[in-house]
């Protein structure tokens, strides 16, 4: 459907005619990077490898993806510290764990299949701990809906100890438990893996300098969790060393958001609990496969090795200029720099930060373009002329020449699979993401490239072999993508750090977090319901927190209440201070809830309108969604 300059409804338009008309905006613009290419995570191996292909033939690095506002944290602090930006355990390391700390995650409404897992590892004998300020009912009591005896009873809970921090207050807290297990260590000279550390790990001396400089009592009352919690979290820390730490955007949407992740890596560090079974880091991503975009190119950055390999095998130069990350592409659009910005799926203006900046900085282009499985709110939210281009849902049938075709994806643990469609298409007029990709190439360069982009639309096998030749740790994808699938190589897993200074794991000295609240400012989270995935709201019920049929709530301590005059179902409007600009979200029902004093959650993307797009995490630029400082007025 295509969308012409004042028109109010789009209209029919034919793929070729779609395909000339991209083609002809992007010939038109001065400079490749005024084109923007946005991928999200649902999106196939083979679909991102072409797309970050032909932005490259193209000549722009603007690739910002989903990965920018989510666990684009996890990848730098990762990287800094283990030499990798991906997690180090797979799916039986859980099950064998003796430990998992599940950190600023809610699994039983954002990643459920993973309360499999934990049951599986509490049923032979590990512990659960949970972090986070609401103690999320997933982890309290789960019903397992494989099992009649759990669906009929009661069910039975997951976590054994969950520690109620403080918003944005994990590096008061690991560093409270690294101190403990530090002076522990003193005393039984058992608690920490001292030839782990002698041999794989750089910063110990300095780490604990930094902790002395730290009191248990400050530690505590900024982390806000009773002492004797964490003293039984730190007392299995101690007994054991097959640990894993799971983490989700809990920890990762916030200023210090990689100094979050990093502190709880030295946790792991000091315990020798990486690079051995059952024992690592577990970053858990929402979307299928948010991680293999990124393993498959999708990136803003320049990848050295990578464009080496595209100069071999695919026989162009690729720009050697860094590209825009999800921030800069949304500044760059407002400022009038950016003119095409083209989505390979998602609900961009929804899941952005900032939404009234983000809506205006799209009505400034002159072509947005969205390759999608359903209608969302960014096909309203337009440039001066817009595209929607139907695809394939994961589930549908993708023939080509009477042939069932597959692709394959990359989970959080780094395993490569196939994933087929069973039903019929919506629609005989739909077409694939990576022949929509395909076809656009072709239209674009007439056929005049060193890539046969119509062959690669029509032989998924051919894009699998060119991301075997390009792409580091595919190997012989169509056939080791059956089945089981197969993992790509990890340095961790082996205690291979050479790509580090000093080629070791990296200990890290980071600083408390500091948001010099006003005194009538409360700290607000954004979360999900639970009939709700990412930007897709299925149903205005969360039934695991009580709330139903409505979702403009605000979950509130009930001193804070209490303080501010406020009773239950009172009418808030919601108020964030940055820069000078009040930004406002109104009209939200106060719940009373058991969350730390001077905290609040909200749900997202409802509340998305009071991140300020220019302020985010250090080095990850990732919104500062979890810890955003609001005031409260009654609605009038």
């Amino acid at each position: 459907m295509v969308l012409r300059p004042n028109s109010v409804h789009y209209e029919a338009i034919s793929w070729q005619n779609a395909f000339e008309l991209i083609s002809e905006q992007l010939h038109e613009l001065k400079d490749p990077n005024e084109a923007i290419f946005y991928t999200s995570g649902r999106s196939s191996n083979e679909a991102a490898y072409l797309y970050g292909m032909f932005a490259r033939a193209f000549g722009t690095n603007n690739m910002p993806d989903c990965s920018n506002m989510c666990h684009e944290s996890s990848g730098v602090a990762l990287s800094e510290t283990l030499g990798i930006g991906k997690g180090s355990v797979t799916l039986d390391d859980l099950y064998g764990a003796e430990v998992i700390l599940v950190v600023g995650q809610n699994p039983g409404t954002n990643h459920p299949r993973m309360l499999s897992a934990l049951e599986k590892c509490k049923k032979n004998g590990g512990k659960v701990i949970s972090i986070n300020p609401l103690a999320e009912t997933g982890l309290v009591n789960f019903k397992n809906p494989q099992s009649v005896s759990d669906m009929l009873g009661n069910g039975q809970p997951i976590a054994d100890i969950h520690l109620p921090v403080k918003i944005n207050e994990d590096v008061a807290l690991a560093k409270l438990i690294l101190k403990k297990l530090v002076a522990l260590d003193a005393k039984n000279h058992n608690v920490l893996d001292h030839e782990f550390i002698v041999e794989y790990v750089d910063g110990y001396d300095e780490l604990l300098n930094d902790l002395n400089r730290y009191d248990v009592e400050t530690l505590q009352r900024r982390s806000g969790v009773y002492m004797h919690k964490i003293d039984k979290v730190v007392e299995l820390l101690a007994e054991n060393s097959k640990i894993v730490i799971c983490w989700a955007m809990g920890i990762t949407q916030h200023k210090n958001a990689v100094d979050c992740i990093k502190e709880y890596v030295n946790i792991l560090l000091l315990k020798g609990a990486v690079g051995k079974p059952f024992a690592g880091t577990c970053p858990v991503r929402g979307h299928s496969n948010v991680q293999g975009d990124r393993s498959v190119g999708i990136m803003h950055y320049v990848n050295k090795r990578l464009n080496k390999k595209i100069q071999e095998h695919l026989n162009f130069d690729p720009p050697t200029e860094k590209g825009y990350d999800t921030v800069e592409a949304i500044e760059a659009m407002h400022e009038k720099k950016a003119k095409v910005f083209i989505c390979l799926g998602g609900n961009f203006v929804m899941a952005a930060s900032d939404t009234k900046y983000t809506a205006e900085a799209i009505q400034n282009c002159e072509l947005t373009v969205q390759i999608s499985t359903k209608l969302n709110r960014s096909h309203l939210i337009t440039g001066k002329t817009a595209l929607v281009l139907p695809t394939f849902g994961r589930s549908e049938k993708d023939e080509k020449n009477g042939e069932l075709q597959f692709l394959t994806m990359e989970s959080s643990t780094g395993k490569v699979r196939q994933s087929k469609g069973l039903l019929k298409p919506a629609s005989e007029h739909i077409k694939s993401e990576p022949e929509i990709i395909a076809l656009l190439a072709h239209t674009y360069f007439r056929g005049n490239h060193s890539m046969n982009w119509y062959e690669l639309g029509q032989d998924y096998n051919l894009i699998r072999k060119l991301i075997d030749k390009t792409v580091k740790g595919f190997d012989n994808t169509s056939e080791r993508s059956k089945g089981f699938g197969y993992y790509l190589p990890n340095n961790v897993r082996k205690r291979d750090f050479r790509m580090l200074p000093n080629g070791m794991a990296q200990l890290s000295i980071t600083p408390l977090s500091d948001h010099e609240l006003q005194a009538n400012e409360l700290l607000l989270m954004t979360i999900r319901s639970h009939d709700q995935f990412n930007t897709t709201i299925y149903g205005l019920n969360d039934r695991y927190r009580g709330i139903h049929n409505e979702r403009r709530v605000v979950f509130m301590n009930e001193e804070d209440m209490a303080e501010k005059g406020l009773t239950q179902l009172d009418v808030l409007n919601l108020h964030s201070h940055y820069d000078g600009i009040q930004r406002t979200a109104e009209k939200f029902l106060v719940v009373t809830y058991n969350i730390p004093k001077g905290n609040m959650a909200a749900y997202f993307p409802e509340t998305n309108m009071l991140v300020p797009h220019n302020h985010f995490a250090d080095k990850s630029q990732t919104p500062i969604s979890k810890s955003i400082r609001v005031t409260v007025e009654k609605n009038s």
